[in-house]
């Protein structure tokens, strides 16, 4: 979303947009919205969707102090014996950790010593040794790459769904609205030069 906004903004000056991050899923139409960000097994069917990436993947991932005593875990059933950083989803229940592999499908309610509702927290939690997290590849990625967090059972996060910019159907929609639709597919198309 970050080059699409700030493009969108340096070429469109005068238009103002409203960005509401929230956790859990909305009806975009019945909440005002004019369009929403969704992986795309979740948009509904009756919305239109525009990609915005490639697929995401999840990293589980602790301190290398966190391994100096302890083996690294080579299946997912082994964190069941690991203290875990639990998450909280924002409907407030906990996460349940998926893993898969070769098409067999793993879901686990691990255990550990915090839960938290943020992933900033739980990779800062991570990085002091607290346990080991579940992440999105992308808040974690230049941790890994600097050596400040070890990624276990990497053969076991398959790709997820790409993230979609979707819409319902409008017929009347405004400039600043078919502007940024326009956009977005350019950026879809790879035809987004970044700012």
């Amino acid at each position: 979303m970050v080059p699409l906004v700030l493009t969108y903004l340096e070429r469109y000056p005068q238009v103002h947009i409203d960005i509401v991050t929230e956790g859990r899923l909305v009806d975009v139409v019945a909440a005002g919205f004019d369009l929403g960000v969704r992986s795309r097994d979740l948009v509904p069917s009756d919305a239109i969707a525009i990609p915005l990436g490639r697929e995401r993947r999840i990293a589980a991932a602790a301190s290398p102090a966190f391994f100096e005593h302890k083996p690294i875990p080579k299946v997912p059933q082994e964190l069941l014996a690991y203290p875990c950083l639990r998450g909280r989803l924002p409907y407030g229940a906990l996460l349940r950790w998926r893993f898969e592999k070769d098409g067999e499908e793993l879901k686990l309610d691990v255990d550990g010593p915090i839960t938290l509702d943020e992933a900033s927290l739980a990779r800062i939690a991570a990085m002091n040794g607290v346990g080991i997290g579940y992440f999105m590849e992308g808040d974690v990625r230049e941790d890994i790459a600097a050596g400040r967090l070890i990624r276990i059972l990497e053969d076991w996060t398959p790709p997820l769904a790409p993230l979609c910019l979707y819409y319902a159907n409008r017929r009347n929609s405004s400039a600043a609205f078919q502007a940024f639709i326009a956009l977005a597919r350019d950026f879809a198309a790879g035809r987004l030069v970044q700012p």
